[in-house]
């Protein structure tokens, strides 16, 4: 008799379906014949400038040593934050991306008998960490494709342990001030903590921009996270880090794991930090890239959802997945968003000028072949 081993998982396990990831180059090309030379991926919120050379030079020069085990405590990684973001060191947690400082701490801090509160159309991350534990998803309606942030503070009941506020968020764009964060901090029961996913945030530019670690102080039961995946390149080498108390970041680095970051990874994001010619090339590029694809847009007659992150939301109608295999045969990658409650949208990463115009292109021709055409 076969073994049932899907009944043998624990029970969040058993109903939780992967994370689908964006469609890599290769596969595409294996799929439809292509040559990936002339494939555009806008999916997965990349930085099209490509890596850093500082920290390329770095990631080499670390390769010298892959036969040693890394610096478990990340110490010149930590430094350089510490320094940069004006916190101490022993409030810094590493992460194999955000996406696993996400996860120990939903670990650390919530069970079973708990309630973990997000927005609706947040960052897919949060639901499936919420069942891989148990806990219950306190799913928070929108407003305007953004968080509600009074509704999500009046969810919060005696059972809560973790909020979830994505700043800017994945995959909608949209943002909350710094006042309002601040506001909403203030509704917020002292022993329920709140996690504020600040993955976009070097992409934002302006007074009212929100900056979550200067609130620390204030806020005790804050968590920030952020990553190196976005405006400083480094997505295929993993690297994320969450800003707490002393205290919590205790908490997590018990069970996060001891050797979640790579030496060349930890190389590489200490030295990407120093780069401000990049960064600033980065936000440059993006906030031009943004511009492009919203100027096509209105010149296609077609509605998104104004963004502060290095992607922009469109509505391409309920006919969006054919849209999007279209947009594929045309060599071009984007994001479907109906797993997120938005089966009219497609998300768009920005990407370089001409690869913008090459999804452009293809967008246009893909609507009017659906029949949508402007």
């Amino acid at each position: 008799m076969a073994i049932d081993y899907q009944s043998l998982a624990v029970k969040g396990v058993q109903a939780l379906s992967p994370y689908q990831p964006g469609k890599p180059i290769s596969e595409l090309a294996r799929e439809l014949g292509l040559d990936s030379s002339e494939i555009v991926k806008l999916a997965s919120n990349e930085n099209p400038l490509g890596p850093s050379k500082k920290a390329i030079a770095a990631a080499e020069s670390a390769l010298t040593d892959l036969c040693l085990y890394p610096d478990g405590n990340g110490f010149d990684l930590k430094q350089k934050l510490s320094t940069r973001l004006g916190v101490g060191a022993d409030q810094i947690t590493l992460g194999n991306g955000s996406n696993d400082v996400l996860e120990v701490i939903a670990r650390c801090f919530a069970g079973a008998d708990s309630e973990i509160v997000f927005s609706q159309y947040a960052f897919a991350v949060y639901p499936l960490v919420t069942q891989a534990i148990g806990a219950k998803a306190v799913a928070v309606p929108a407003r305007a494709w953004g968080h509600d942030l009074d509704a999500m503070a009046a969810a919060v009941t005696e059972h809560t342990r973790l909020v979830f506020v994505a700043n800017p968020n994945n995959p909608t764009g949209t943002v909350n001030s710094s006042s309002a964060i601040e506001a909403f901090l203030g509704k917020i029961p002292e022993d329920v903590l709140v996690v504020l996913d600040e993955a976009y945030c070097e992409y934002m530019v302006g007074e009212e921009d929100p900056d979550g670690v200067s609130l620390l102080t204030r806020f005790p039961n804050l968590i920030v996270c952020r990553t190196f995946s976005k405006a400083w390149g480094l997505a295929a080498l993993r690297v994320g880090y969450s800003v707490s108390s002393p205290a919590i970041a205790d908490i997590l680095n018990r069970v996060r794991q001891p050797f979640n970051v790579s030496s060349v990874a930890l190389a590489a994001a200490t030295a990407v930090l120093d780069d401000e010619d990049y960064l600033q090339r980065s936000r440059e590029a993006n906030t031009s890239g943004l511009k492009q694809l919203e100027l096509a847009f209105d010149q296609m007659g077609l509605r998104y959802i104004p963004s502060s992150g290095n992607f922009v939301a469109v509505e391409v109608g309920p006919q969006a997945m054919d849209v999007y295999q279209a947009l594929l045969a045309h060599g071009v990658i984007v994001r479907p968003v109906a797993g997120y409650g938005m089966p009219n949208h497609l998300r768009v990463s920005v990407g370089l000028p001409e690869q913008n115009e090459q999804f452009i292109d293809a967008l246009s021709k893909a609507l009017a072949a659906a029949g949508q055409g402007a």
